[in-house]
């Protein structure tokens, strides 16, 4: 205390006598002096304003181009501006005012285009394709071809008549933006660099949610987080190209969890060829065919703690006469499936989890899966397969196991069945029965089949 009124004393005395400070007091003082202070570069100094036809008059591209090489942001106040044909520049970085700023397509070509940066930035803007014709050249909306760093957010992008955003080999972050009304995807990304795609909604496209693809196999490492998916079509058709919410396709390494995903009309999550893919946490709500997919040629896949409601199958691992292998599907709850897809399928619809190759199913639960709750292999298609601990109810029958010539090994143990009218544990040959239960009658006649412990409730 006495030695805070002896320096507001000091300070008194300095100020009534009129004594300058010591030099040590000032030196900070002329550092800061000697700061350049620089703002953002504002849209109305350019003459840039809402309500024209930016188009024409190039005001806004100068603008960008103007803030692009002083390194500072370029804001634009709250109406609409309409463009065409933007070239974003290195260091672009666009900030508008949240649900005002508004740029509309004018139908010219393309709305942003950017190459061969390092960083573009746009963020709390509202990007409006008005469905207008996008020129051959353009794969979207927006689109970003070589940019080390694209880092949106808080954007709302909307009415593409392609996808609303295409990357190619770009990094970065897409997070808390609304993504909605593309004719083909929400977010197309290919040959991305560990890209962030988190806190987003994504709904109302035509092909797909959010796609993660590569032209070739290889590390990805983008992670899909926290984001709202719904209402995805399959305007395209197919069998499984089209209508996915999260697609990961040849990429590795890739993290999808934490995401709502409803009302996809074929698939929540679908990975094709797509290797150490990690599915977690995610609520899967009525998927047209396959609530997760692991598919074709890939190794390694984690499918946990995911919550499945409305599906025609709720988890398939399949395809190990193209090489899809080794996986875990662990503590996941799958129910009220249908039986009816999408398009006609060999082994039907209306299954639970199914797998075929080195992957553990354990500590699931299934319920009202109107054809088989488990299914393991499919044909001679079958290697290393243990199902245990599973509470599967409310199933025609409960397993179903392969014991075709050639299907290799399963064990099945320590499961629990309810409600299972046709049999809990069953051999079948393809599409058809090949024993009573398993869980009675014993799998002496299946050398390759370990069934035990099993209880039926």
């Amino acid at each position: 205390m006495m030695k805070r009124r002896a320096f507001m004393a000091y300070i008194a005395a300095t100020a009534a006598t009129g004594v300058v400070a010591p030099r040590a007091f000032a030196a900070p003082l002329a550092k800061i002096d000697n700061a350049e202070m620089r703002g953002p570069i504002d849209a109305i100094a350019f003459k840039t304003t809402p309500g024209t036809t930016d188009m024409r008059s190039g005001k806004l591209q100068a603008m960008i181009d103007s803030a692009a090489r002083d390194n500072a942001p370029a804001f634009l106040p709250p109406g609409n501006y309409e463009v065409s044909n933007l070239t974003l520049p290195d260091n672009t970085r666009i900030i508008g005012v949240p649900g005002a700023t508004r740029l509309t397509y004018s139908g010219e070509g393309h709305l942003m285009v950017a190459d061969k940066a390092r960083r573009i930035e746009l963020s709390n803007l509202v990007l409006d394709g008005g469905n207008r014709w996008l020129a051959d050249y353009a794969g979207g909306l927006l689109q970003f071809s070589g940019v080390d760093q694209v880092l949106i957010d808080n954007c709302d992008i909307s009415g593409s008549r392609k996808h609303a955003l295409q990357l190619e080999r770009c990094g970065g972050r897409i997070e808390r933006s609304r993504i909605s009304g593309a004719a083909d995807a929400g977010l197309y990304a290919v040959q991305s660099s560990s890209l962030t795609i988190s806190g987003n909604t994504v709904e109302d496209c035509g092909n797909g949610g959010i796609l993660i693809h590569r032209w070739d196999k290889g590390e990805d490492g983008s992670i899909i987080t926290g984001n709202r998916v719904s209402r995805i079509g399959a305007n395209d058709g197919g069998t499984g190209q089209n209508g996915n919410g999260i697609n990961v396709f040849r990429a590795a390494g890739v993290l999808v969890s934490g995401n709502q995903i409803a009302d996809c009309a074929f698939t929540a999550v679908r990975a094709n060829s797509a290797s150490n893919v990690q599915i977690s946490g995610n609520q899967c709500l009525r998927s047209g065919e396959t609530a997760i997919f692991c598919e074709f040629e890939f190794e390694g896949a984690v499918v946990n703690n995911n919550l499945i409601d409305g599906a025609a199958n709720g988890i398939a691992i399949a395809n190990f006469d193209k090489g899809g292998r080794l996986a875990s599907v662990t503590d996941n709850i799958v129910r009220n499936l249908a039986l009816t897809g999408p398009y006609p399928q060999e082994s039907g619809f209306g299954i639970g989890i199914s797998a075929e190759a080195d992957t553990l199913v354990a500590s699931n639960v299934i319920e009202n899966a109107p054809l088989w709750g488990i299914k393991l292999g499919w044909g001679p298609y079958l290697r290393n397969l243990v199902a245990t601990g599973n509470i599967v109810r409310h199933t025609p029958i409960g397993c179903v196991v392969s014991v075709v010539d050639g299907a290799g090994t399963a064990v099945i143990s320590d499961n629990l069945f309810q409600d299972v009218e046709k049999g809990a544990i069953m051999g079948f040959r393809w599409d058809k029965p090949a024993s009573g239960d398993l869980t009675t009658t014993g799998s002496s006649s299946f050398p390759q089949l370990t069934v035990e412990r099993n209880r039926l409730a």
